[in-house]
């Protein structure tokens, strides 16, 4: 009976101990918003881009891709590196499925899939240095 009391003593004495930590460290909202005006949210800007997606066609299957220099690197891709790439990434596809559709295995779409992305990186820093380039000018 007494170690019920010592635990139950113990358990008031830690949450006690753990509010008065908690109204040490936090600050009202309230007295931030008298003290100083902030706007307490943020919109996300993702949606309001002024650049028109860039569509791609992949077997009958049309596919956006948003951001400009993306969408300009993929362009410089050999078709069919292209479309491997696009169909796994943004039609969800998987290399098995993307196999049946060219009639190769999944390993070989595999290899195609990372040879193209070894080269969609070479092509995304190609246009990285094309526009620090420009952007000396």
């Amino acid at each position: 009976m007494r170690f019920m009391r010592s635990a139950r003593l113990s358990c008031a004495m830690n949450a006690w101990r753990d509010l008065k930590q908690k109204m040490e460290r936090e600050i009202s909202l309230d007295y931030l918003m008298s003290e100083r005006y902030f706007e307490p949210s943020a919109m996300d800007s993702y949606f309001e881009k002024q650049d028109k997606p860039t569509v791609f066609l992949v077997l009958g299957k049309e596919v956006t891709v948003d951001d400009e220099r993306l969408a300009r690197a993929l362009s410089r891709l050999p078709k069919l590196r292209r479309e491997v790439l696009l169909l796994y990434y943004f039609v969800g596809y998987r290399d098995e499925a993307i196999g049946r559709l060219y009639g190769r295995c999944r390993s070989t779409i595999n290899h195609r899939r990372n040879v193209a992305l070894k080269q969609l990186r070479k092509e995304w820093e190609r246009l990285e240095h094309e526009e620090q380039k420009a952007d000396t000018f």
